[in-house]
């Protein structure tokens, strides 16, 4: 029995982070027992137990333990976990450290405004042999700290030397991208081995998201927040004697400068090694932020892999350009060595057009860096910005190998948990594509895009995805810190959610957009059962509900208001380059203003707030009847035709006839080729609401489908990541716009979500939190072949897999985590194969159902009906035809196929051939019964 994966606030030994109180977390692995039956946490500061809840009932999910915290202090942790069976553990030492906590800084602020961006330093000689040492620091708009032992600052090298013998972490873009205006946040370093000698801390500042452009506001891209770079920091030198010495920025720092004289995020950076130096001079002080400096909650952003080049090609217009076969968010390394004077020039885009490079979808990002070389031999790598790319193209390096680039894939430091494979590899690829959708735009900010000029923290994309993020990494933290961001912006809003966060200003709002503020903490509830988010967001939950029912109450104002809509859906005005849907967004407002009316209900109840539930459940029953006054005829039949409607209809209980609304919904695609036109509302809800419906022979086809518009349409043209728009790029390889179009926008890969839940299996009770009660009832597909997931829950690894032996067989395996407990319904499996009683998955049935507890189980058995359709000349033409295989066949076969009208592909090959061609010759339809069968 072992006690792993121990977490103060969802954080595995935090330096520093914000910590108003701890709540603990733990998992149990490899265990005789089955269930928690009592547990006891202990923490200690210096070898005193400050807390001990004794043995209780402490919840493993989530365990709040109330204590008064210590400014700069570390804490030691264990918790002893008893089991059913009768064991007993305790886990290793654990440990978190606090921040300044609401101590006051020994330190000036001190900064400014030039072109070169300057380096601060200060001459460090301790006084005594050093115990620890820590830095407290905040650079804006961004940071590198160094520290150089036993040099003079003359002496210190170049900046490029600085960071790489003497950087100060691993972090990236420190400190991050928030409200300025309402909180700046400081980061935390261990810098105790560096501080064993005398020598000097340097400080590299740059512009940022705060100093930079960036955002929608000012067209001659002035920054928002700073109107000027500022730094503080507070070197803490805890001496082996116990005493202390602080060490603050103030005017006895020195500044000079750097060879970088330009960098924004959008534009890129540009260095001068051939300018002079400047004269080092006193640094100056200056006016703190206006936003509160607190510890911080950005996860770190880091260099997480490494992408060598995967190709170096020479374009038909005669470009250099590295592919590195991947699409990414971050930066590269680029080794050269020219001539003093050369000018390097890299610039990236998404994709190649007509085999040269591209990059007009970029709009006026510049994406580029420039360096002017000293002569001497360099290895590149931009300071302060990073770029969404595939290629760059390379100008001014002569012979240029591939081994001299190599791209750097930034994102914040999430743990993956989530590991989906089945037997179809472009299958396989779109959730590797949805995986690097994520790790690109999860840059400390949950963005809609990395490339072009926005990136920024859009709230529809971050509210529909969120499960989908939940499932494949770790990212209770990072919403965390998102989700304050939105409620400090909601503060000077009267509870409007801007439609970006953090807002650089933008002030717009919409539904589904700004209901994020509702959806993102009850999904990150569910998916991590600790309430503590619940707690710190419930106000901006009812703030933002209010806001718009405020408005809806005002001449129905809210209905009224500017909405996005099923955004970029395919049944709306606008051609190619169309944006709005066709479903009235008038109803998807009061769709999401139900909705999120439900859910803060729903908080409000988890939180013992007894007045608030049921104002808010009141409020959501009355505008459900609004609803159905409103867009539902009296015999429960939705006036709205689209496919977007329909499925709101069944995902939210707007119709009373649930069955007639899926016969609907079958016909809108069977009226479409069986093809999609949802967008932004109507995608993510597309796989679950199609399977609850009864219509996984939809669903699987639409997740097949290889044309336009769908999935495995872009994993066909060489997509490595989820693209904006369904026809981001045509079937001849052309780019199908430049005003709106990314490579890399994650939005659609929701469709993960329903394939961890239903394909694989692992979907959550209604009644459980942090998995601890999981349905598990495959969707079976055998075009599939296999699938294998393993989910990492906040209660413990969930496996499931699912095999077609052939197409009668099928083989099943799962895996239930400590403490947890599984109902599992098997597909397609005769009712006496639950007797069984001799395999341990049927020891418990009830209803058809296996009631499992924690371990491991299997069974193979014949199914009660083929795992692969059986296709003939009597299933419709447009259902043959959407099969890429049986098309091929039948259009080699029957070339005249190709010429029945799209009306009469509704009835099948043998109703045809009866109307127009009499009765073919004896033994010919049997023929294609049988080729059919064999290509489904």
């Amino acid at each position: 029995m072992r006690i792993t994966n121990c977490k103060v606030n969802h954080l595995t030994a935090p330096l520093g982070y914000w910590m108003e109180k701890p709540v603990f977390s733990w998992q149990v692995e490899e265990a005789e027992g089955k269930a928690q039956t009592k547990a006891r946490l202990v923490v200690r500061q210096g070898g005193e137990t400050v807390a001990d809840t004794g043995f209780a009932q402490l919840d493993s999910l989530a365990e709040p333990v109330e204590m008064e915290l210590a400014p700069r202090t570390r804490y030691t942790w264990t918790v002893t976990v008893c089991t059913d069976a009768g064991e007993e553990a305790v886990s290793d030492e654990n440990w978190f450290e606090t921040g300044k906590e609401n101590e006051g800084w020994n330190a000036k602020w001190i900064g400014d405004s030039q072109a070169r961006h300057p380096m601060y330093s200060k001459r460090i000689a301790p006084a005594k042999p050093v115990k620890s040492a820590r830095l407290y620091i905040c650079g804006l708009g961004l940071y590198e700290a160094y520290y150089v032992p036993g040099k003079d600052a003359a002496a210190a090298g170049s900046i490029e030397t600085l960071r790489a013998e003497a950087k100060i972490g691993e972090e990236l873009l420190t400190p991050y991208c928030n409200n300025y205006n309402e909180w700046v946040q400081y980061q935390t370093y261990d810098v105790t081995e560096k501080l064993k000698e005398e020598g000097n801390l340097c400080v590299l500042l740059g512009n940022g998201w705060y100093f930079g452009r960036f955002g929608f506001n000012d067209p001659d891209g002035r920054p928002y927040y700073g109107k000027g770079r500022k730094l503080l920091a507070e070197l803490r030198l805890t001496y082996e004697d116990g005493t202390e010495e602080a060490i603050g920025t103030d005017e006895s720092w020195q500044v000079d400068y750097s060879n970088i004289f330009f960098s924004n995020i959008y534009d890129g950076e540009q260095m001068d090694d051939t300018l002079e130096p400047v004269a080092a001079a006193a640094a100056q002080a200056v006016e703190p932020p206006k936003g509160a400096l607190t510890a911080r909650r950005s996860l770190p952003v880091k260099a997480l892999q490494e992408l060598p080049a995967a190709e170096l090609i020479h374009t038909p217009a005669g470009e250099t350009v590295v592919d590195l076969g991947q699409n990414i968010a971050g930066s590269f390394r680029l080794r050269i060595h020219e001539p003093k004077g050369t000018k390097i020039h890299v610039q990236v885009g998404e994709v190649l057009q007509q085999g040269n490079f591209y990059r007009d979808n970029l709009r006026s990002a510049k994406a580029e860096y420039i360096y002017i070389s000293d002569g001497q031999e360099h290895v590149l790598q931009p300071y302060f910005t990073f770029y969404g790319y595939r290629y760059a193209k390379v100008e001014g390096v002569t012979d240029l190998k591939p081994e001299d680039f190599t791209g750097l894939a930034m994102y914040s430091d999430l743990p993956r948990n989530g590991w989906l494979e089945t037997g179809n590899e472009m299958v396989n690829r779109l959730v590797l594509n949805t995986e690097w959708g994520q790790k690109g735009n999860f840059v400390d900010v949950p963005t809609d895009c990395p490339q072009r000029d926005e990136r920024m923290g859009w709230t529809g994309d971050a509210e529909v995805f969120s499960p989908t993020a939940c499932y494949q990494m770790d990212s209770y933290a990072f919403f965390a810190k998102y989700l304050y961001d939105m409620a400090t912006e909601q503060k000077t809003r009267d509870g409007a959610v801007p439609d970006v966060i953090p807002s650089f200003g933008h002030k717009g709002i919409a539904c589904a957009w700004g209901d994020a503020a509702c959806v993102i903490p009850w999904v990150v509830y569910r998916f991590y059962g600790d309430k503590s988010i619940l707690e710190g967001q419930f106000d901006s939950m009812k703030g933002w509900v209010d806001h718009i029912y405020g408005l809806e109450q005002n001449d129905q104002g809210w209905r009224k208001h500017f909405h996005y809509g099923d955004w970029l859906a395919l049944d709306g005005p606008g051609g190619i380059d169309g944006v709005m849907g066709a479903t009235e967004n008038a109803f998807i407002a009061l769709v999401y203003l139900r909705y999120s009316a439900q859910l803060t209900a729903k908080a409000a109840a988890v939180l013992g707030k007894a007045e608030e539930e049921r104002y808010y459940s009141e409020l959501a029953d009355k505008m459900l009847k609004e609803i159905r006054h409103e867009y539902f005829a009296p015999s429960g039949r939705c006036c709205l035709d689209t496919q977007t409607a329909l499925l709101l209809s069944l995902r939210h209980g707007l119709t009373v006839d649930r069955e007639q609304t899926a016969k609907r919904l079958q016909k809108k695609f069977d009226d479409n080729d069986g093809k999609l036109q949802t967008g932004f509302v109507g995608t993510p809800i597309l796989g679950e609401e199609l399977t609850k419906a009864g219509l996984n022979e939809l669903a699987y086809g639409l997740l097949f489908n290889e044309e336009y518009p769908g999935w495995l349409y872009e994993v066909k043209l060489g997509a490595t990541t989820i693209w904006e728009r369904w026809n981001s790029m045509l079937e001849d390889g052309s780019v199908s716009s430049t005003g709106m179009n990314s490579f890399n926008h994650y939005s659609y890969g929701s469709i993960v979500e329903w394939m961890y839940a239903y394909v694989a299996g692992i979907r959550q009770a209604e009644d459980s939190i942090g998995f601890r009660h999981v349905c598990i009832s495959p969707v079976v597909d055998a075009r599939l072949g296999h699938v294998d997931a393993r989910y990492q829950s906040a209660m413990g690894l969930w496996k499931t897999s699912w095999k077609a032996v052939d197409d009668n067989h099928l083989e099943f395996r799962v895996t239930v985590p400590f403490g947890c407990q599984a109902d599992v319904a098997l597909p397609y499996a005769p009712e006496s194969l639950y007797r069984d009683k001799e395999n341990a998955i049927f020891a418990h049935v009830e209803d058809g159902v296996c009631r499992l507890e924690a371990g491991s189980y299997s069974v193979t058995y014949e199914t009660t009906a083929p795992l692969r359709r059986i296709y003939s000349t009597a299933a419709p033409l447009k259902e043959l035809l959407g099969v890429p295989a049986i098309r091929s066949f039948l259009t080699e076969k029957i070339p005249q196929i190709g010429q029945v009208p799209d009306h009469m592909k509704s009835s099948s090959i043998r109703e045809l051939a009866a109307h127009f061609a009499g009765h073919l010759e004896a033994g010919t339809l049997e023929v294609l019964d049988e080729a059919l069968a064999k290509l489904g």
